[in-house]
């Protein structure tokens, strides 16, 4: 649920930027045009490993369920102030400065949500299913942008012009609210996982938490970038920027780009959990090669497909991008908390992926924008998912085979032990 507020956010403030920028950033305002800029793209991303630096490594010392439980509460509490913040027109340059704090406070939270998420699920799966139930998490990434895109489209198309910028914007936002509400009651309620409590009980939690993860668990750390290079550059590129490139680069209606995108969004959530289950029972690391090998041969047919621009090809071409990622997708709920022990297991795989995340994956749509427009090469999104595949695979080789056995030791890595699978 975490992960449906957090992409939640992402997707009403992609689709709703129009009229965000009406109320808080006008045009004749140069330092507010500015401020947009770093609020809505580049602060978010910045603020994001100092929050998995510092989250991550208190979710080792004090518990998964602590944490977890600020985190959501951070989350939805910025998005659904956001709806509540004044216009420009109303308390001039204080409005784009609250919202600029809203979007550091979201950016801080997300670098300790995912990575104790995927913890909290993979410690408490049964071994033999953990990648089904890690495949959940990424359920959520997709429901959660899925119900925000429809919101917000229904919301433009139920509103007339003057209602939709007046006051018919903040209706999504403020909806987070009590989502996040329901979700820090839900987290609140569990127990912590089994093997932190365990860990706990034997007095092996971590008490020097950063320190102790960055020179226990490194090479992992490094590991875990190299990989999540594809991952967050094939999420950002389909989920995030994919609505800008077909209605802006390939002038697609917003309409048929729109359909398009949630209705392969909905295929993948079909999928993903029997994604998950075929890593229990051929392994994570074949699932994983399958994908980075895939979109290293298969990214310039599909975006050569989707160039063609009639609803077939570009359908047909959407689908081969969105199977490739669903793979990733299924499996890494189940993959990357598995390659660090326990004791440092939120630290680690938090402070990884929130610095993979922000160097690479919110910078994707700008970087791909930015070359295109400088080679007017519309093809540019395929090269670019080509070498953070080739990046990708050797990360994959040399991470631990890790399905159907046990994550619990607290300071031993698992798959690294004699006799693992």
């Amino acid at each position: 649920m975490g992960n449906a507020v957090e992409w939640f956010d992402y997707a009403i403030y992609s689709y709703l930027v129009t009229s965000i920028g009406l109320n808080f950033f006008p045009d004749a305002d140069p330092t507010a045009q500015t401020l947009l800029v770093f609020a809505g793209i580049a602060i978010p991303f910045v603020l994001r490993p100092f929050g998995g630096v510092l989250l991550g490594p208190l979710g080792d010392k004090f518990g998964r369920r602590r944490v977890l439980a600020l985190t959501i509460i951070m989350m939805s509490g910025a998005t659904f102030c956001i709806g509540l913040i004044p216009s420009y027109a109303t308390i001039g340059i204080a409005a784009p400065i609250l919202l600029l704090v809203a979007r550091l406070v979201q950016g801080f939270s997300t670098g300790g949500e995912y990575g104790g998420a995927a913890t909290f699920i993979a410690e408490y799966a049964p071994d033999r299913r953990r990648g089904f139930y890690g495949s959940f998490l990424e359920f959520g990434t997709l429901t959660g942008y899925v119900l925000g895109a429809g919101l917000a489209t229904a919301v433009q198309l139920g509103l007339s012009p003057e209602a939709l910028s007046s006051w018919g914007w903040r209706i999504p936002f403020l909806i987070a609210g009590p989502l996040g509400a329901i979700g820090f009651y839900l987290r609140y309620r569990l127990e912590d996982t089994p093997a932190f409590r365990s860990a706990a009980e034997a007095g092996e939690t971590s008490q020097a938490p950063f320190r102790e993860v960055v020179r226990a668990v490194w090479p992992q750390i490094l590991n875990l970038i190299g990989f999540v290079i594809l991952l967050n550059v094939a999420v950002y590129t389909l989920l995030t920027y994919m609505p800008t490139y077909l209605t802006q680069v390939l002038q697609i209606s917003d309409t048929e780009s729109l359909l398009v995108i949630i209705a392969v969004m909905l295929g993948m959530m079909v999928v993903i959990a029997p994604v998950g289950a075929l890593s229990d029972r051929i392994g994570r690391k074949p699932v994983l090669l399958a994908s980075a090998i895939g979109f290293l041969l298969l990214s310039y047919p599909a975006i050569a497909l989707i160039e063609m621009r009639d609803p077939l090809p570009v359908t047909l071409g959407m689908v081969i991008l969105a199977l490739l990622l669903v793979l990733m997708l299924g499996t890494i709920g189940s993959a990357l908390p598995a390659m660090f022990p326990t004791r440092n297991r939120y630290g680690g795989f938090s402070i990884g992926y929130s610095t993979s995340t922000a160097a690479f994956g919110g910078t994707a749509p700008l970087v791909i924008t930015a070359l295109i427009a400088g080679t007017g090469n519309t093809a540019i999104p395929a090269f670019y998912l080509m070498g953070a595949a080739a990046v990708a695979i050797v990360p994959i080789l040399l991470m631990p085979e890790t399905a159907r056995i046990s994550i619990a030791h607290p300071t031993r890595i698992p798959g690294t032990e004699h006799g693992s699978p």
